[in-house]
C-alpha cells in the first residue's frame, strides 16, 4: 500500500512538472505579438508606395525643349506699306518649320497704332521714358525650356520696350537665347541689349533680316534662315 501511494505521488509530480514545462514554452512559440505584426505590416505598406512615387516622379519629369518667342507688328510698316503678316512673324514661322519648338507671341496689352508715324511716336516716347508696357498671357513651365529663339523688330535702334518687359519677366539663368531681328537693314542684331535684359542667359550669334525682304522676297529670307539655323545648331 505504501509502495502504491509512493508510485501514485511520483506520477502526480511528473504530470505537474510536464504541465508546467508546457506552459513555460508556450510564449516562445507565439513570438509575433499584435503590436509587432502591425508595425511590420505598416512598414511594408509604407515601402511600396515610396518606390512607386519615385518612379512616377522620374517618369513625369518634362523633357527640356525649344521655345520660339517673338514680337511682330502688322499695319502700316516702313518701306512696304500696309501688311497683314508682320516681318518678324514671317521669320518666326520659318524657324518653326525647321525646329521642334513651342511658340509664344508677345502681344502688348495696349496695341501699338496701326499707322506707321503714330507708332514711331509711341515707340519713341516709351524708349525715352524707359517704359515697360504689359503684354498678354504667360508661358507655362518656362523653366523647362533650354533654348529660346527670340524674334523682334528694331525700333529707334533698340528693342521695343514691350520686349524688355518680357525679358525681365522670366528667369533666363542658364538658358540659351538665339536672337533674330528685322529692321531697315540686314545683319542688325541687338545682342548686347538682350544680354543685359536677360540676365544669366547665353546669347548666341543672331540673324538680322531686312523687313522689306520678308514681304517682297520671302524665298530669299527662307534660304537665309535655314542656313543660319544649320550654323547655330551645327
Amino acid at each position: 500500500m505504501k509502495r502504491f501511494f509512493t508510485l501514485t505521488f511520483t506520477l502526480a509530480i511528473m504530470f505537474l512538472v510536464t504541465a508546467c514545462g508546457n506552459v513555460a514554452q508556450k510564449p516562445v512559440v507565439n513570438t509575433e505579438t499584435p503590436e509587432q505584426t502591425t508595425t511590420e505590416s505598416s512598414a511594408q505598406t509604407t515601402t511600396e508606395p515610396a518606390a512607386q512615387d519615385t518612379k512616377e516622379t522620374s517618369k513625369d519629369t518634362p523633357t527640356k525643349k525649344n521655345l520660339i518667342v517673338y514680337f511682330s507688328r502688322t499695319g502700316d510698316n516702313y518701306e512696304v506699306g500696309n501688311i497683314e503678316k508682320g516681318n518678324t512673324k514671317i521669320v518666326a514661322d520659318i524657324i518653326a518649320e525647321n525646329v521642334d519648338a513651342d511658340v509664344f507671341e508677345i502681344k502688348p496689352e495696349t496695341a501699338y497704332p496701326a499707322e506707321y508715324k503714330e507708332c514711331t511716336k509711341v515707340a519713341k516716347s516709351e524708349k525715352e521714358n524707359n517704359s515697360r508696357p504689359k503684354f498678354v498671357g504667360q508661358i507655362e513651365n518656362f523653366a523647362n525650356y533650354e533654348t529660346i529663339y527670340l524674334g523682334t523688330p528694331v525700333w529707334w535702334g533698340d528693342l521695343p520696350m514691350v520686349v524688355y518687359t518680357f525679358l525681365e519677366s522670366y528667369d533666363f539663368n542658364g538658358k540659351k537665347i538665339i536672337p533674330f531681328c528685322t529692321s531697315a537693314n540686314d545683319h542688325f542684331v541687338l545682342k548686347e541689349s538682350i544680354e543685359k535684359a536677360a540676365k544669366g542667359a547665353t546669347v548666341l550669334e543672331g540673324l538680322g533680316i531686312r523687313g522689306k525682304r520678308c514681304q517682297e522676297n520671302p524665298d530669299s529670307v527662307k534660304t537665309d534662315v535655314t542656313d543660319w539655323l544649320k550654323k547655330v545648331n551645327g
